[in-house]
């Protein structure tokens, strides 16, 4: 299948290309964006192509040294090697790190703010004083798979928002959970990271997202294999399907998944997250205050990463 691109309506971009789906928006100097809109498309051309070639090592743990020479490989690689204790791929960052690669096309003069979104996987251009509202989606889980993509590129109503200020250290958001596109280890509904780059957001989502967890016989679990051959996880034991569980089932869940949050945001990974599991919401945020938030709509609520908006 080969590359596309098409305008959307309010102006955004539509890049696809196999697994990979951008949403693109960009704001400021009419020429400067039409040329950073050309740069994005011939940089995002060769980008499948590059990741395929090096397949075999990015789904390979994460070792001492980097196998891999791609820009986009790389910078996968160099997201997750902090984090190398854990069993972990450099795939866990694949998403962010292609988005922050296509969004670095718009650092140029005359761009006030961009935006790469790579299904709920963001990269940000903020200028000085330039910021965004970013919506978050609950309960993810009452639409598809294409209705998903649709959703990307269309855009839907969303339940919150949140605003990134350029002030921030925060130029990637991500968002992970046994619910998403990706395989977890862990039951959270939904987790979604802040980070310096988009990259370290994929990581950092993927381990807060598996430290989501308790031990249930009611969770189901199988090997990430048996439920996709060529899964990077090999046959780790992935959540297929997660139970109704009792409100000291999930605060236990997501007490585990909000000491890892902290352990990353400790060690300088991620600035703030937001773990979703069975209608409950926990935040860790930079000013250190963990709070429960009011009750999300009844049902599977999965707290996803929506479109940029104004």
């Amino acid at each position: 299948m080969a590359a596309s691109r098409a305008t959307l309506p309010d102006g955004r971009w539509h890049f696809q290309h196999g697994p990979i789906d951008l949403v693109i928006g960009a704001e400021g100097e009419a020429a400067a964006v039409a040329d950073a809109h050309a740069a994005a498309w011939q940089r995002f051309l060769p980008l499948l192509g590059e990741l395929v070639a090096e397949l075999p090592a990015l789904r390979r743990p994460v070792g001492a040294d980097c196998p891999v020479q791609g820009p986009v490989a790389r910078r996968m690689w160099s997201a997750c090697a902090p984090h190398r204790a854990v069993y972990l791929t450099p795939m866990a960052a694949v998403a962010g790190s292609v988005a922050q690669e296509v969004v670095a096309c718009y650092d140029r003069p005359g761009i006030h703010r961009a935006w790469v979104n790579n299904g709920g996987d963001i990269a940000l251009h903020l200028a000085p004083g330039a910021q965004v509202r970013v919506g978050l989606v609950a309960d993810v889980g009452r639409f598809g798979i294409e209705e998903m993509a649709q959703a990307g590129v269309h855009g839907i109503a969303t339940d919150g928002q949140f605003t990134v200020d350029a002030a921030l250290p925060v130029r990637g958001i991500a968002t992970s959970g046994w619910r998403g596109r990706s395989f977890s280890l862990g039951i959270a509904d939904s987790v979604t990271v802040l980070a310096r780059t988009a990259a370290e957001a994929d990581a950092c989502a993927t381990l807060v997202a598996n430290a989501v967890n308790i031990d249930d016989a009611r969770i189901q679990r199988r090997p990430a294999c048996d439920l996709k051959d060529d899964s990077d996880l090999g046959r780790l034991p992935v959540t297929a399907e997660v139970p109704p569980l009792g409100a000291d089932a999930v605060r236990r869940a997501l007490a585990a998944g909000l000491q890892e949050a902290w352990r990353l945001h400790d060690a300088g990974h991620l600035w703030a997250a937001a773990l979703v599991c069975q209608g409950r919401l926990v935040v860790a945020q930079n000013a250190r205050a963990a709070q429960p938030a009011p009750s999300l709509p009844a049902g599977p609520a999965a707290l996803r990463v929506g479109s940029v908006f104004a």
